[in-house]
């Protein structure tokens, strides 16, 4: 990363990385979450939640080499490293689809409940923009600076759905991705457009946390045993510190912009 990237994270808790999936790995991406959808149907994100007001996938990493190839994307990796330092895995790789006509958004939340521990920041989110973002179709809103407050917006505000006067919208092209401190207050918004909003969330968590979602569980074994050394050290494959941690964790709730 560039040190402007860096400052950002530093200072604001975002960035957004421009174009950085390129045209083809964002086509491949679109075209095989689509797939997904159809092919899953109504049974599409169950292995994490279902939400009014938006479509999921859950578990990507086990649905396509696609998706295996995004999580090591070494521009992405680079800002979540400056984030969480370099002991770092992935969490949890899902999509979601923001309906067309919404009639509501989220709350400002952080992720996972989490507040900075004696050894800082331990979890990262990215957002992959499949679409682009707008102020109309449900662009994700954060609150810059705040991952430094070390405080949770449940627990500050009298109505954290309510507009925040320091709130900004994340906005962007399709191709794009955002990494964001996710002690960062951020919430996503609705949809108020006639077409749906996608993203892909690849998070991320300091290696001594547990993993949103026990890859190892949840990785079928043909999958697992396919996979290079960088793929099994960022998912936390051979790792006993992260069986002991994830191994009871079926699904970490949360929410997803």
């Amino acid at each position: 990363m560039i040190d402007e990237h860096k400052r950002r994270l530093d200072e604001d808790g975002y960035v957004v990385l421009e174009g950085v999936m390129g045209g083809r790995l964002l086509e491949e991406l679109r075209t095989r979450i689509f797939e997904l959808f159809e092919e899953e149907g109504e049974q599409a994100g169950s292995e994490f939640k279902t939400e009014e007001n938006a479509h999921r996938l859950a578990n990507l990493v086990d649905k396509g080499d696609v998706f295996r190839r995004a999580i090591i994307v070494p521009e992405v990796l680079d800002g979540v490293k400056h984030v969480l330092g370099p002991e770092m895995k992935l969490s949890s790789l899902n999509a979601r689809s923001a309906d067309p006509r919404s009639d509501a958004g989220q709350p400002l939340h952080v992720d996972m409940a989490a507040i900075p521990d004696e050894r800082g920041y331990w979890v990262c989110n990215t957002i992959w923009m499949l679409d682009d973002f707008t102020p109309e179709n449900g662009a994700t809103r954060l609150v810059p600076g705040s991952h430094k407050w070390g405080k949770r917006p449940q627990e500050e505000l009298a109505d954290p759905s309510a507009p925040h006067p320091d709130e900004i919208l994340l906005t962007g092209r399709a191709g794009g991705v955002v990494v964001m401190n996710a002690h960062l207050w951020h919430g996503g918004t609705a949809n108020q457009t006639d077409r749906p909003r996608l993203a892909m969330h690849a998070f991320y968590c300091r290696r001594d946390k547990p993993q949103q979602q026990y890859q190892k569980r949840l990785l079928r074994p043909e999958v697992q045993a396919a996979l290079t050394p960088a793929l099994r050290d960022v998912l936390a494959l051979d790792d006993p510190l992260n069986d002991e941690l994830s191994a009871n964790v079926t699904v970490r709730s949360g929410f997803m912009k």
